[in-house]
């Protein structure tokens, strides 16, 4: 089976997108006996599906000629050449052809206009000419039937280049309903799904096909656990499948399960070494874990491999943001988007560059195109908050923030860094911090950070028992964690003058008795307030030394 990549080129441009345990359970093989008179349809165990069958045109061997010289001017990117070839030709074939070439023509000329006017990786409104015209055209021919699945997939492309966002996934559906095996019809949907209602109201056919879309649609709408589920049910079938693979580390890798996608992406690797789809997700990995040698390796694979794919350029330029070469990084995500323009991680990490090199205008214009691309990508979305708030405009720092939560409510740093900004000086919120704060730490807080910040604000509110609760579980998780610091110490130094207050003095003895293992100020602190303790478990008032001054 071809299965289906990301990558695919579409006229609309590309989707794409922030510890080893066991063997390699995700290499499966194909079992024996898959015949290949299976064309119409690959069932699933115990799931029917609908057959499809192939499309035929009447009228193509008539012109088949002129439809073969128009398609071999369309390779060689003569586009106008290719529609006037086809100008007095009837077929679904040749109108597709036609009207895609037409397409095609007026997005390399409003290509050519942007570039002239604002630069390779300007800005601009310029607008494909043809879209006009083309949705007259194929209109008709919907409402005639004189129409294939592939001109209602291009139709569909033009109605959302429009703006005409829902008869757009009307008619793509109709396309891959029509014929199922067009992947760039089903990510064209995804790009239209921008929520799960949409997303279920779709009235598609129960083809095979379509549990790759859902997949890939959960995954895109941040549904990790359910995208999961059905990867897992798919690899079941198609067990050797290296892009089901890719899209099982993808997922891991969303839902900060690092190791274990680490390990699918280096299994991918030894069996197909010179793979470079879906391995700029594996440099974000090798980023975020900050394995220099793994990522140099990588970087350098894919250099020799294809240098001139953006996601190579993406990696490299991972590599030397790593290496702290914020210059060099720069570089080679501007190389990705001038092959690219549309590359989504590129323009979001290319911020991340130029926050590091204070350059405050590009960072926000690099995360705004993100925006502009995909308003779902939470990571554009938290980049423009922590750029306005080093602004010291935290309302507007507020506002990037709730929209970045709101697109990934399970990842705690967003929660976290809302929290920060509720409580920086200009606002004071406490209340709402605590909010924050008390939803990172129920949202796989790996770094504590969340329960030291509720147990500081509650004890800076003078709430002695909600602050002392969160003391003892962050101590609770620095001690599984086997983690020691200040924190760890700061924990200990209250809970001991917590417990002496409340009276219940063998739990406060068992804190000064460990902190006595520290230096510091804190190890006398400590050493006072056992001397309190004994003399208050003795009967003995305390004994104030300035009395029996003469």
């Amino acid at each position: 089976m071809d299965t289906p990549s990301s990558s695919g080129a579409a006229p609309g441009g590309r989707l794409l997108h922030l510890h080893r345990s066991g063997g390699s359970s995700f290499r499966r093989r194909m079992r024996p006996g898959g015949g290949a008179g299976s064309e119409a349809g690959t069932p699933l165990g115990g799931v029917s599906y609908v057959s499809t069958p192939i499309p035929d045109d009447d009228a193509f061997d008539a012109g088949a000629d002129k439809y073969l010289l128009a398609k071999t001017y369309f390779d060689c990117r003569e586009y106008r050449r290719a529609a006037h070839v086809l100008r007095s030709q009837v077929g679904r074939k040749a109108v597709f052809l036609r009207c895609y070439a037409l397409y095609m023509a007026g997005e390399k000329r409003k290509e050519e206009e942007t570039i002239e006017l604002e630069g390779s990786l300007g800005k601009s409104n310029v607008v494909n000419q043809e879209l006009v015209a083309l949705e007259r055209e194929l209109s008709t021919h919907r409402r005639t039937g004189a129409i294939d699945s592939f001109g209602l997939y291009l139709y569909g492309i033009v109605l959302r280049d429009k703006g005409c966002e829902g008869l757009s996934r009307t008619v793509l559906v109709e396309s891959v309903n029509s014929y199922p095996w067009n992947w760039c019809a089903w990510l064209e949907i995804q790009s239209l799904c921008t929520s799960s209602d949409i997303l279920n109201n779709l009235n598609l056919k129960n083809h095979w096909m379509k549990d790759f879309f859902i997949a890939s649609a959960h995954l895109e709408l941040k549904m990790h656990e359910e995208a999961l589920k059905r990867y897992e049910r798919l690899m079941g079938v198609f067990r050797c499948s290296d892009y089901i693979q890719a899209q099982i580390a993808t997922v891991q890798y969303s839902m900060r399960d690092l190791d274990e996608a680490d390990m699918i992406f280096e299994e991918l690797l030894r069996t197909d070494p010179f793979r470079v789809d879906s391995m700029d997700i594996y440099s974000n990995l090798l980023y975020a874990k900050e394995s220099l040698t793994a990522l140099s390796f990588l970087a350098h694979r894919v250099f020799l491999t294809d240098k001139y794919r953006p996601e190579s350029c993406c990696i490299i330029a991972n590599y030397y943001s790593l290496k702290g070469q914020h210059e060099k990084s720069v570089l080679y995500f501007q190389r990705a988007l001038k092959l690219n323009r549309k590359y989504l991680s590129a323009w979001t990490l290319m911020g991340h560059e130029f926050v590091e090199l204070k350059n405050t205008p590009a960072a926000i214009d690099a995360y705004r195109r993100a925006v502009d691309i995909n308003p779902r990508d939470y990571r554009a979305w938290y980049g423009l908050g922590q750029i306005y708030e080093m602004m010291g405009m935290p309302f507007y720092a507020l506002y990037y923030f709730r929209k970045s939560s709101h697109l990934q409510p399970n990842d705690a740093r967003l929660w976290i860094a809302m929290a920060q900004c509720y409580e920086s000086d200009p606002l004071q919120m406490i209340e709402e911090a605590i909010k924050c704060y008390e939803r990172a730490a129920n949202t796989n807080d790996t770094e504590g950070i969340a329960l030291h910040q509720l147990a500081k604000l509650h004890s800076m509110l003078g709430q002695a028992e909600e602050a002392a609760f969160y003391y003892k579980k962050d101590l609770d998780r620095m001690e599984v964690e086997e983690r020691q610091g200040q924190n760890f110490v700061e924990a200990l130094l209250f809970l001991a003058k917590h417990c002496k207050s409340m009276g219940r003095f063998e739990e406060a003895e068992h804190y000064c008795t460990r902190l006595l293992d520290y230096t510091g100020p804190e190890k006398e602190t400590a050493k006072s307030i056992l001397q309190g303790l004994k003399r208050a478990q003795s009967g003995f008032p305390p004994m104030d030394i300035d009395h029996f001054a003469l």
